[in-house]
């Protein structure tokens, strides 16, 4: 054989492997985040069935954000220093526990541990799929890496909740499918992410990297700084609809059935990809802007839609806002990643998954304590006019900023 033949097959097989690891970290990054939404549409029959609080319901939700923020503060770059395999690995083992107490939930105190347990995976996944998805992006078309990794996290948190919703609408176990299938679906992934190729050779500092810490490179530091109010009103509003979406679908609009509660959610995160991926030859400037501008008036036609009772005139809203959220983090995306070295990639994302998760888990905790003293329905305004302010104030920052 040839050196040019050896050569060719080289590079072909080498290729082959780029594409079969991007296939693979996308697919990850859908499951994951499809894992995150899945429970929501069960929120409100859970509430009733096991007789808690507003707030407990609430707190469910974000122990699993305070879990992912304190793993991704301990080992949000731990792929840098191990390889990406291994942490993959560990993630979806422990993800296919969660979704295993998820399946036979039947308290409080078992909902809590299968969140927090699934804050974990997250925590260990997110920097690190992502990071992959990055050092799998082809020479040949510089940027798609940003595109996925705006699209996936919104695509897989549509497919979760609008898939169980719908499964519970019509199977009397529903949760014992949902939850299954996201069990087999995660040893899977644990399995088939050996068959892709290590992108992130092992390399020293590894115990170093475990200090809590929250690291950016000075020359993104001050473009992260503006970029903040952005990202906290878009996964604020995810938090929202996660939490409570399925609350103010039922008791705001009187809408019984379970796949409309699982659309509500699956319509913000669906619109957001469709966007991010219509978007996706824009500048990141203009993607931006776009999307703070439609995040803030989104939020106000599904304020304005509330009091009418109409849920068609509440999804087309929560589409106009969910397509701001989506091109929001895609346009910070588009605008960060190109300046980040590949050794500093799944630190610079767990910084970023930092500032989405506090705003994804905080503002619904609050919103659950404050539920029970002044209603679901005065909570939702409160909050929405915080999202809808700070959504414009991002887009003004970043109009000023000319970046």
């Amino acid at each position: 054989m040839s050196v040019e033949t050896v050569s060719a097959t080289t590079t072909t097989d080498a290729v082959a492997g780029r594409r079969l690891g991007a296939g693979v970290a996308l697919v990850a990054v859908v499951l994951m985040m499809a894992g995150a939404s899945a429970p929501s549409p069960f929120y409100p029959d859970l509430q009733v069935g096991l007789g808690l609080d507003p707030w407990v319901m609430t707190a469910v939700f974000a122990v699993y954000a305070v879990a992912l923020l304190a793993t991704l503060l301990v080992f949000g770059s731990v792929s840098d220093h191990v390889g990406r395999r291994p942490v993959v690995t560990v993630g979806f083992l422990l993800l296919a526990a969660s979704f295993a107490l998820f399946q036979g939930a039947d308290t409080a105190a078992i909902l809590f541990e299968a969140r927090i347990l699934q804050g974990i995976a997250s925590g260990l996944l997110l920097s690190t799929l992502s990071a992959a998805i990055a050092d799998f992006e082809r020479p040949s078309r510089p940027g798609s890496a940003a595109v996925v990794n705006a699209i996936a996290p919104m695509v897989g948190l549509a497919i979760g909740a609008i898939a169980a919703g719908v499964v519970l609408q019509v199977a009397a176990d529903a949760q014992l499918i949902v939850f299954d299938a996201l069990v087999a679906l995660s040893l899977l992934l644990a399995a088939g992410v050996w068959l892709v190729p290590e992108t992130a050779p092992r390399h020293e500092g590894l115990l170093a990297s475990l200090r809590p810490r929250i690291a950016v490179p000075p020359a993104i530091r001050g473009l992260l700084a503006r970029s903040a109010p952005a990202i906290f009103a878009g996964w604020a509003t995810g938090g929202l609809f996660l939490s409570l979406g399925a609350a103010i679908v039922r008791t705001e609009l009187g809408a019984t059935s379970h796949v409309l509660q699982g659309l509500a959610i699956g319509a913000l995160a669906g619109s957001g990809a469709v966007a991010a991926y219509v978007f996706r030859n824009r500048s990141a400037r203009a993607t931006t802007l776009y999307g703070t501008a439609a995040l803030a008036g989104g939020t106000v036609l599904s304020l304005l839609a509330l009091p009418t009772g109409s849920a068609p005139a509440y999804l087309v809203a929560v589409v106009v806002a969910g397509s701001g959220f989506g091109t929001a983090f895609f346009g910070i995306l588009r605008t960060i990643m190109p300046l980040l070295p590949a050794d500093e990639r799944a630190e610079v994302f767990a910084v970023i998954f930092i500032v989405s998760y506090l705003a994804f888990g905080i503002p619904a905790v609050v919103a659950g304590l404050l539920t029970p003293q002044i209603g679901l329905t005065t909570t939702t305004y409160v909050y929405g006019t915080a999202v809808a302010v700070l959504s414009a104030a991002a887009g003004l920052l970043r109009w000023r900023s000319g970046d």
